[in-house]
């Protein structure tokens, strides 16, 4: 049986816990990695037994290497854009990590480039791949809860500060230079937390009839700026053009957890753990309640790996419809970058 051969550019955490994906699949090959970091290039090859040729000192090395099928580009945001270009450059297969892309006018760029040489592309939205998340499209697809009407979406947990005797806090030390508090590199809780939720909301409203989900206000925002200048709470509502509403928040200050609601004319859905598929799903039709089980039983990420691994091998340019395609990338980009922008 053949296999797709992977490559990952940048050895980061992230990368890691994709990396782990490999082992529960079966169309797949985690076949070289790349760093600039020597000790983590030395433990990523030992945990996944990689062989010596297809560890690169330099992203340049392994974008070049003609036996890598597709690249898993795990770097900071904002090195997204410079590193998708030179995978296009040299013709690979992209999952970038989310956010793709820091601002519209690059994802436009990037969108040209991956038309003009018709390369596969998608974002790391690996919650869009779980079997629940298909559950709760079927559950809508049937008419269940009747017209989905709005959503409500959240993801964030306290980053700054911690429990210290009863009832007493104390604050985190922040790394100002690290990934999640740094503007230049891309930091704050919209772009780390705040891009899921955007992405959600755009795959609920594209299965409303009626509704135009490329057409949207971004309405009733508000903010709170950290101490490092990056956005650390925000939230806001998406109107798409026919009526779905989506209320949106992000946080690395509270503990709002990873909920999502989605309220029809007939009734609701209830997904308790969004972006991890640890929790069961919770449908409520006139009052009477049903408890779906979570139906996950593999590493979170293969999900993905082998549904992107499987379109590759039918030569296929984008992912299923669940997957994250240009298209999309750029309609998140736009929200995100007019919820950044926006007036406290």
């Amino acid at each position: 049986m053949r296999k797709i051969n992977w490559g990952i550019v940048g050895l980061g955490n992230i990368a890691k816990s994709f990396s782990d994906g490999f082992f529960d699949t079966n169309r797949a090959k985690l076949l070289a990695i790349s760093s600039l970091n020597i000790k983590k290039l030395e433990k990523f090859k030992n945990s996944f037994d990689i062989n010596e040729k297809y560890v690169f000192k330099d992203y340049e090395s392994l974008l070049k290497c003609h036996d890598v099928d597709i690249v898993y580009l795990a770097l900071p945001n904002n090195l997204h854009y410079k590193w998708i270009s030179e995978a296009i450059k040299n013709n690979k297969k992209i999952l970038v990590e989310k956010p793709a892309l820091l601002n519209f006018s690059d994802a436009k760029k990037i969108e040209r480039k991956i038309i003009d040489k018709k390369l596969f592309f998608t974002e790391g939205y690996m919650y869009r791949y779980y079997p629940y998340i298909n559950e709760v499209i079927e559950l809508i697809k049937k008419g269940d809860i009747g017209k989905p009407l709005s959503i409500e979406t959240s993801f964030g947990s306290n980053l700054l500060t911690k429990k210290k005797f009863f009832f007493f806090k104390k604050k985190k030390k922040i790394n100002p230079d690290g990934r999640l508090f740094n503007l230049e590199l891309g930091g704050g809780c919209i772009l780390d937390l705040g891009c899921y939720v955007t992405s959600f909301s755009i795959l609920i409203a594209s299965l409303v009839v009626g509704v135009n989900y490329k057409n949207f206000d971004l309405i009733n925002v508000k903010k709170k700026i950290g101490s490092t200048g990056v956005d650390i709470d925000a939230e806001g509502e998406i109107l798409f053009e026919g009526g779905f509403k989506s209320k949106i928040k992000a946080s690395f200050e509270n503990d709002i957890g990873n909920t999502s609601i989605i309220n029809g004319e007939n009734g609701r859905v209830i997904i308790r753990n969004t972006w991890h598929g640890r929790d069961e799903i919770i449908k409520i039709i006139n009052g009477k309640k049903t408890i779906i089980k979570n139906s996950m039983t593999k590493n979170i990420y293969s999900y993905q790996i082998e549904s992107i691994s499987e379109k590759i091998l039918e030569n296929k340019n984008e992912t299923n419809f669940l997957g994250f395609k240009i298209d999309d990338t750029l309609l998140n980009t736009k929200i995100l970058e007019e919820w950044l922008n926006a007036k406290k």
